[in-house]
Order: C-alpha cells, then structure tokens, then sequence
C-alpha cells in the first residue's frame, strides 16, 4: 500500500492546475504535490493518478513518489484565499500527494532532446492508459536532473467515468497527432516489444491494490473495491498487447 503521511501545513496553491493542487508539508517532514478529492472529478481523478502513476514506476518510468495525504479540513480554516480554503474544507480525509521535485523544469520540445526510444517508451505507455493531456501545449513532463519525469495522469483512462461503456471506449484508437513527444520520432513498435509482455494479470492486481479503499466504494455496479480493481485492470491487460497497432498520428 501507499505509504500515509498527515498533512501539517497547506504552504501554497499551484495554479498551473486546473484542480487546483497544492503544495503541503507533512507529519514526515516531506514536501508533497497534494491533489484533493474535493476538487474536478474528485476521487476517479486521484484514482487514475495512482494506477498510471505506480504503473508506470513499475514499468521503468521516472515518476513521483505517490503517498496518501491525510487532510484535516480545520487546515483550511486559516486560508486567507477563499477557493483554497472551500477546497481544503471539502476534502477532509484521504487525499492524494507526489514527492515535490525541487528545481524541476517543466518540459519544452523546443529545449530538451529525447530519443525515439525513449518518446516511443512515453508514447506507448500514453496509448496503453489512453492519456489525453500529455500535448505540446501542456506537455506534463519535468525535466529533473537532467531526465524526463511524467506527472499528471488525472486525464487517463477516460472509460471510468462510463463504466457500461467501457469496453467499448477502450477499444478506441489513439491519436497522438499532437503528443509532446511526437517531433522526436517516437519508435512505439520497439515499445511494445519491450512493455508490453510486462503488462500480466499479476502486476496489474499489485498496481491496482495500491488504490485505497475509500476511493472505491460507492461505486454503482459493484459490490466490493475489488470488483472494481478487477474494473481497472481489464481494460488496461487486453490494450496492452495490442494498442500500438492504434496509435495514430505518429511516423
């Protein structure tokens, strides 16, 4: 399971968000990305976050620590700006934190060198969690010591929000005509080779266990979280083998 750690002090709001996360310390003295399950699309949002996020760790890829980040409303009692303090009060409970990469810069096609391999790797991985928020215009990458970091992945797997229609949705192919990564030749066929066969039944069980509990209830048309567990993994298993046949938009 994720690790938890208490939030101690809201420090400041990061604007560059649309929902509006927030920069916290915590009771283990790290600084943390926080993003609230009172904000957007609430806890499917925080959801996708950790499926892609510990996904991705596990297939190679430079990502964020993720914790859970216990929320005292009462934190935000002292916020003089009233949307972050409507947001913290909303929000009381198990939230969603990322390690805080001090000094990162966000990435620019136009400064930054990738390899085709490396923009296939990234390419794929979007394909296969069908990211929609990884363009040139709002590339979610950070370049920290000098490598590319993938941060964000609230806009994925897009079928969750539709459940009966997810297999159908999931099926769909993916346009990556206007991917950030799109100009450096991206070799995604080289990817699957090489990502794909590590996409089993198993590792997917171990990603999704990672989601806790308190996201997944509630959830109409399944009795337990581990139903809808099983939900996540499905589509993210049969993509795997076959999504980079559609990709398209690339060279």
């Amino acid at each position: 399971m994720l690790k938890e750690v208490i939030a101690t002090r809201y420090i400041t709001p990061l604007r560059e968000g649309g929902s509006l996360p927030g920069l916290v310390e915590a009771d283990d003295l790290g600084m943390y990305v926080m993003k609230f399950t009172g904000a957007g699309q609430g806890r499917k949002t925080l959801v996708a976050e950790v499926v892609c996020g510990e996904l991705a760790r596990r297939l190679g890829f430079r990502v964020p620590h993720l914790v859970t980040v216990e929320l005292d409303p009462l934190l935000g009692l002292g916020e003089p700006d009233q949307e972050v303090q409507e947001l913290l009060k909303s929000s009381g409970g198990t939230n969603l934190g990322m390690d805080f990469l001090s000094g990162a810069l966000g990435f620019d096609p136009l400064a930054f060198a990738v390899s085709p391999e490396e923009a296939g790797r990234i390419v794929w991985f979007d394909a296969l969690v069908n990211n929609v928020d990884r363009s040139w215009r709002n590339p979610n990458l950070l370049m920290w010591h000098g490598e590319p970091w993938l941060i964000d992945h609230g806009a994925t797997m897009i079928w969750h929000h539709n459940w009966p229609g997810a297999e159908a949705s999931a099926l769909r192919p993916y346009d990556a005509s206007d991917h950030a990564l799109r100009s450096f030749a991206p070799d995604v066929t080289a990817a699957a080779a090489a990502l794909a066969p590590l996409v089993t039944e198993d590792l997917l069980a171990e990603v999704t266990a990672e989601i806790p509990d308190v996201w997944l209830t509630g959830e109409p048309g399944f009795d337990t979280p581990d139903d809808l567990r099983r939900a996540y993994a499905r589509p993210l298993l049969a993509r795997a083998a076959v999504v980079h046949e559609r990709v398209q938009g690339v060279k």
